[in-house]
């Protein structure tokens, strides 16, 4: 690129939503945003959008301890969605928030139907700029399977918020389950405006001294590096179905560097979300923005968004 050529721009159009940057930081790692904040020398303004903690109709205490457990090259938790209930988010958290600086989607939850519908109707009537709704919850009325690994289950959720809200829906695909692509299909149809690739993968852990399972909840969420060669394969699986339509994806899943954001962009997403790696390097955003400027520069790429989806496959 010659000197006189405008700097890359590191800003993305995502759902007609323009986020300073590619990154968005996950629900579950940075609290209702606020708490984040508290961290010296972070700026909203380095980060694209920030996904509130996971909400619920009404208020909840969580799983039994232990929740948090560190594996190689990873993190189980088991958090249980705890949170405050939809009211006091909408009533009291979001009020304290500053809009001006960054983007903010909720995370919606729920047992049954229903609840996705309440806290989708309280979110809309709010400053909330869109909804990424958690499928990955158990169906409490169908023996607590999760509504995301069954396509039919995750197309009820998306239609149903669909019906009571215009702002933007991005449904979290699970890798849980037997064809993403397919779920993907079906979200698209059911009226989902965007994707998230992906969420944890379940795992487990064992003390061996006393022969029981470390997680209270038994089983866990596995997310960090280690599950990055996944998520990155189910991002280009789920843009092989979602380019077609407009569909935008925030690819996630052990991103930590410039390097890996870039592969994720590479593979068909439209912004990155970075999670587990804020619990040990909290200011690491702005390495990832500089390192994908940077390579924008050295490739003579004058967006975010000409890089999206552009992986040359072989043949």
């Amino acid at each position: 690129m010659s000197a006189t050529a405008a700097t890359p721009s590191l800003a993305v159009d995502f759902c007609g939503l323009r986020l300073n940057s590619p990154i968005v930081l996950l629900s579950g790692c940075v609290g209702f945003g606020e708490e984040y904040t508290r961290v010296a020398g972070f700026s909203n303004r380095d980060v694209g959008a920030i996904v509130l903690k996971g909400t619920t109709a009404e208020p909840r205490l969580g799983n039994p301890p232990h929740r948090v457990w560190e594996t190689p090259a990873g993190m189980l938790n088991a958090i249980g969605l705890q949170n405050p209930g939809v009211a006091h988010v909408v009533e009291r958290i979001l009020p304290s928030l500053d809009f001006t600086e960054t983007r903010f989607f909720a995370n919606v939850c729920g047992s049954s139907i229903d609840d996705y519908v309440e806290v989708t109707r309280r979110f809309d009537d709010s400053p909330i700029d869109a909804m990424e709704i958690n499928i990955s919850c158990p169906n409490v009325k169908e023996g607590g399977v999760q509504f995301g690994n069954y396509p039919e289950m995750s197309a009820r959720v998306v239609e149903a918020c669909r019906a009571v809200t215009s702002k933007p829906l991005i449904t979290k695909l699970s890798p849980n389950q037997t064809d993403i692509r397919e779920n993907a299909r079906r979200c698209i149809d059911a009226g989902t405006d965007a994707f998230a690739v992906i969420n944890t993968i379940t795992g487990m852990a064992i003390d061996v001294e006393t022969r029981r399972p470390v997680i209270g909840n038994i089983q866990g969420g596995l997310s960090g590096p280690a599950i990055k060669p996944i998520a990155l394969l189910k991002v280009h699986e789920v843009h092989q179905v979602a380019r077609a339509h407009g569909v935008p994806i925030i690819g996630q899943g052990g991103i930590h560097s410039a390097a890996d954001a870039l592969e994720f962009l590479i593979a068909g997403a439209t912004a990155v979300g970075m999670g587990t790696s804020l619990f040990y390097d909290p200011l690491g955003c702005r390495g990832v923005n500089a390192g994908i400027a940077e390579y924008l520069e050295r490739h003579g790429l004058a967006s975010v968004g000409a890089l999206s989806g552009s992986l040359s496959l072989p043949g």
